[in-house]
C-alpha cells in the first residue's frame, strides 16, 4: 500500500514536535521504602519531523509504548526514546509521563494510617544521542499568614497551598526527598486522615510556623541549591487564599554551576 506519510510535503518545512497525547500506560516507579510501586500514567509522545516527510507514522508511537515494560527511570527512558527516534527516522524524541505517586503516612498524634498521593511528571527529551531528564512533583501543604498573625487579636488566616518542584540533576533523586523538602518549607504538612487530637497538633504546628509563599519558595530553593546533585530547578508555590478571591504565588528558577551547588543562591 502507498506510504503517504513518507511522501513529500507541499511545504518543505521541518516540524519541531508531532505525536500523540493522552495515552494511558501502567508503570513501575521506584519507592524508597518498598522498593517499587505500580501506578498508571497519562503519556504524551512526540518526535521531530524532517522537512522531506509529509507526515509522521502515528501508530509507531502507540506500538513503541506498548512494548515498553519495566521500571521507569533515566536509563530505561533513554533507551525507549532512542529507539523511538530510530523508528521514526527523527533526530529527537520526547515523552511526558504524568502519574500519581502514593505514600502511606501516619497522623501526627494518633498515628492513624492514611494514604497521600502526589501528582508527578517525568519529562524526557532525547536529541542526537543526549537525554534531558526532568522530574516534577506537586506537594500539597498548609500555610499560615505571618502578617495576619501579627495584626489580628485572635487567630490568623490559613490555607492549603501547593509546592511544585521541577528539577534536573546528576545521579539519583527519590521523589520522597522532594516531597520532604516541600513539606519542611511550609507551615505544616497536610494529611489524609486526622482525628481531633491530630487536628489540634496540625493547627498548633502551623500557627507556630507562619509562612508567606515567599518564605516557602525560598526555603525549597535553598534546599535544592545546597544539594550538589541538582543542575537546574524551578520551584513555584501557589497559595489558595482563604480570605481573598484569588491565589498568591511565588517562583524561583535557577541553573546551577558546580560551585553554586553548595550554598545559598
Amino acid at each position: 500500500m502507498e506510504d503517504v506519510q513518507s511522501g513529500p510535503s507541499e511545504v518543505a518545512m521541518p516540524i519541531d514536535r508531532v505525536g500523540v497525547k493522552g495515552l494511558k500506560h501502567p508503570l513501575t516507579i521506584r519507592d524508597r521504602k518498598r522498593g517499587s510501586q505500580n501506578t498508571v500514567a497519562e503519556v504524551d509522545l512526540s518526535a521531530d519531523l524532517p522537512a522531506r516527510f509529509k507526515g509522521t507514522h502515528m501508530s509507531r508511537f502507540v506500538e513503541a509504548l506498548g512494548e515498553f515494560k519495566g521500571d521507569l527511570d533515566r536509563s530505561t527512558l533513554e533507551t525507549f526514546l532512542a529507539d523511538l527516534a530510530d523508528k521514526l527516522e527523527a533526530d529527537s524524541a520526547h515523552a511526558r509521563f504524568r502519574f500519581p505517586y502514593f505514600l502511606r503516612q501516619s497522623a501526627p498524634a494518633t498515628g492513624s494510617p492514611g494514604l497521600m498521593h502526589y501528582e508527578c511528571v517525568l519529562d524526557g527529551e532525547w536529541r542526537r544521542g543526549a537525554l534531558t531528564f526532568t522530574l516534577e512533583v506537586a506537594v500539597p501543604v498548609m500555610t499560615v499568614c505571618p502578617c495576619s498573625k501579627a495584626i489580628a487579636e485572635e487567630g490568623a488566616h490559613s490555607q492549603r497551598a501547593v509546592v511544585r518542584i521541577r528539577c534536573r540533576f546528576e545521579g539519583f533523586v527519590w521523589l520522597e526527598e522532594l516531597i520532604k523538602l516541600a513539606e519542611a518549607s511550609a507551615s505544616c504538612r497536610v494529611y489524609s486522615v486526622l482525628k481531633r487530637e491530630d487536628e489540634k497538633m496540625v493547627t498548633e504546628t502551623a500557627f507556630a510556623n507562619p509562612r508567606f509563599v515567599e518564605d516557602v519558595v525560598r526555603g525549597c530553593a535553598q534546599g535544592l541549591a545546597g544539594d550538589g546533585r541538582f543542575t537546574w530547578f524551578r520551584v513555584e508555590v501557589e497559595s489558595f487564599e482563604s480570605i481573598h478571591n484569588h491565589s498568591a504565588f511565588a517562583s524561583i528558577e535557577r541553573t546551577l554551576r558546580p560551585k553554586e551547588r553548595e550554598g545559598t543562591i
